[in-house]
């Protein structure tokens, strides 16, 4: 009796690559999620503004610092007794130039206006990111934002200098947070390092707060609108970042960072009546045309 040949085995199935239309609806999705977290940003910092006159930036940039603190650890969970010296220091470095590039950005924006601080504060990545290059068209790049940055602290009789200087201090602590960031990612795995430093500075800022509430006691309107900027400056773009960048190209997230300035301007319009003249503008759009410019044309 012949005997029936047994079946071969089914072949393994092979995944498919996605579909055209799969990866244009993760790509809108990821440039939407870039958008809300742009706006969400800087509305966080407009609302937190709200509650200057009460808290002043120091007591609205505690409570935010309290806010990230406590998503950023209850995401990341860090063990922090397994860390060890040589992860240590890079992560209380962060954590000194996290608290010190929110405090300068949010003094700033009282002085100087949501707009310009945040314009201010952005010449740190874009500074880092053109020292760093060799090429002709990033020394254009260069001078296109010097330009920007001389329209906007051109002398006048209303210009406030020290305000000027605090966008700038911010602007140093943002290119200093990047490449600490760097360093804590490669020591340290996951977010943790970025929890633990988050964890850090609110409790560095905790003798400040209860400063500022003894000194003053917080409204209730105060606190919530210090939460606030905390969950929408923190909180929701640390999220919506890793989202996006599960579907927007690295160029295409860096690209779109450059637009924040001009969000800024546009919420501190909005939301709270800092109008910005010509030049003013001249110089936020040389600034964002700098990063742009420079983006486009990288081969990478």
């Amino acid at each position: 009796m012949r005997t029936r040949p047994a079946s071969a085995p089914a072949p393994t199935p092979v995944p498919l690559p996605p579909l055209a239309h799969e990866q244009s609806g993760g790509r809108t999705a990821g440039v939407a999620t870039m958008l809300g977290s742009g706006l969400s940003n800087q509305t966080g910092a407009a609302i937190g503004s709200l509650a200057f006159p009460v808290l002043g930036p120091v007591g609205v940039v505690a409570v935010r610092q309290y806010v990230a603190a406590a998503v950023l650890l209850a995401v990341a969970r860090p063990r922090l007794r397994a860390f060890t010296w040589g992860q240590w220091w890079p992560v209380l470095l962060l954590a000194l130039v996290f608290g010190t590039m929110n405090l300068s950005l949010y003094s700033a924006i009282e002085r100087v206006g949501l707009g310009l601080a945040v314009t201010l504060e952005f010449l740190g990545p874009l500074t880092l990111a053109l020292a760093s290059s060799r090429r002709r068209v990033d020394v254009g790049c260069a001078v296109i934002a010097a330009a920007g940055v001389v329209t906007l602290m051109r002398p006048r009789p209303s210009t406030d200098y020290l305000g000027m200087a605090l966008g700038l201090l911010a602007a140093l602590c943002w290119a200093s947070y990047i490449l600490l960031n760097r360093t804590v990612g490669r020591r340290v795995p996951g977010a943790q390092g970025a929890a633990a430093a988050a964890g850090i500075s609110a409790v560095m800022f905790l003798p400040v707060g209860v400063a500022v509430a003894v000194q003053q006691p917080p409204t209730a309107g105060a606190v919530a609108c210090a939460v606030t900027a905390g969950l929408l400056s923190s909180a929701v773009p640390y999220l919506a970042d890793l989202f996006t960048l599960r579907h927007v190209p690295p160029r295409a997230f860096g690209l779109f960072m450059s637009v924040n300035p001009v969000l800024a301007a546009l919420v501190g319009w909005a939301a709270l009546g800092q109008g910005l003249g010509g030049p003013e503008w001249a110089g936020i759009g040389a600034v964002v045309a700098a990063n742009a410019l420079s983006i486009l044309t990288s081969r990478s």
